[in-house]
């Protein structure tokens, strides 16, 4: 079915194809139950217990898909094991001018300057509160708002602002440090500004009395190169004075390497993030040096380039726990999830794991 749309998805712009697709969803969930025979892969060798939460399997929805926990109701139909909304920040946000979000058809990948357009944690909150339990586990992905003159302390009290009010809803929150698309340019991916930041989160969620899991999303290496993974040893030594709970990885990607597209289309497009194949073999290298740098002792969820089953196996051989979706399912259809859990099994049989548990981090 998606590739009969897909060519007329594929000529209109990229956003107006996602808001087409999202309303499509959503007139789809009368079709849940018919949805979920077709796309749930059940099986015990696919099922996690973790962050205290249960996993039917290993793949969920990246963030980014859908921002504002508009269609939580219609992931699980799809055979997602988990879900994470936003990125969601403090103040409500229309984002950068249009167009801002590109496809590479060449390179199957994407380019997005959206720049953190959402509804706003409050109005997030009010509908999380509606909307009651979803089915399978809901991550928040939060984020400081896109606005330039909200720096330094200000931008500390506007992320503890969404943890605040979305921390409640959350099976686990996720603190997206690394978003290449912030007004002013600026990440937290500095050891001192990520310290002021896990310090403000932590007493938030102290003072909140929740234990809500608190993740970190890093950003990608410049390369596969392990000489470039330094920032990730500050990164993680600040982290180590905190109850992380698990790190993310990876985030778009600010440069254009690895790209076989036309040159002139791609610098004609401009900055943003780009997400797709291209990021595949950088992600799952970091996702290697994280396992190797924490011992396997915090999971790391992995993303960048997870368009098929055999992708998804190296980021869990390399050590992630989880794995997300979201430009693979832009070129692949609603159907990548099913694939992936069903080739899973494949590949877990093939060799010889009787368990994806056991799988995790095996070629580290």
């Amino acid at each position: 079915m998606y590739q009969l749309l897909k060519p007329f998805l594929f000529n209109i712009d990229p956003e107006t194809a996602h808001y087409l697709a999202m309303e499509m969803a959503h007139w789809g969930t009368w079709a849940s139950r018919w949805l979920h025979q077709v796309y749930r892969v059940s099986d015990i060798r696919l099922q996690q217990s973790l962050f205290g939460m249960d996993f039917g399997n290993p793949v969920g929805l990246a963030a980014g898909f859908d921002k504002n926990a508009n269609l939580l109701g219609f992931w699980p139909a799809l055979g997602f094991g988990f879900v994470e909304v936003g990125s969601v920040t403090a103040q409500p946000s229309e984002g950068n001018p249009k167009p801002r979000a590109f496809r590479l058809p060449d390179d199957e990948a994407l380019i997005n300057r959206m720049g953190l357009n959402n509804d706003g944690a409050k109005a997030v909150a009010q509908r999380l509160a509606g909307i009651g339990q979803s089915g399978i586990p809901l991550g928040i992905n939060i984020a400081k708002t896109h606005d330039p003159a909200i720096l330094g302390t200000a931008a500390i009290a506007d992320f503890t602002t969404s943890f605040r009010l979305l921390a409640p809803f959350a099976g686990y929150i996720a603190l997206n440090i690394s978003c290449p698309n912030t007004a002013e340019g600026k990440t937290f991916e500095e050891p001192d500004a990520l310290n002021q930041l896990l310090s403000a989160i932590f007493s938030e969620r102290s003072t909140l009395g929740l234990e809500v899991p608190v993740l970190v999303k890093l950003s990608p290496p410049p390369s596969e190169n392990p000489h470039d993974f330094a920032y990730v040893k500050d990164l993680l030594s600040v982290m180590e004075s905190f109850p992380i709970a698990g790190l993310i990885a990876t985030n778009t990607a600010s440069d254009r390497k690895g790209l076989t597209s036309n040159v002139k289309v791609v610098q004609e497009i401009g900055r943003g993030g780009l997400s797709g194949k291209p990021l595949r073999n950088r992600s799952t290298a970091l996702i290697r040096a994280l396992y190797h740098e924490t011992q396997g002792k915090l999971p790391i969820i992995g993303l960048g380039g997870v368009d098929s089953p055999l992708a998804a196996f190296e980021k869990i051989k390399a050590g992630a726990t989880l794995v997300q979706v979201y430009t693979g399912m832009v070129y692949q259809g609603p159907g990548l999830v099913c694939d992936i859990n069903k080739g899973l099994l494949h590949l877990l049989e093939k060799n010889g794991f009787g368990h994806i548990r056991e799988a995790i981090g095996s070629e580290v």
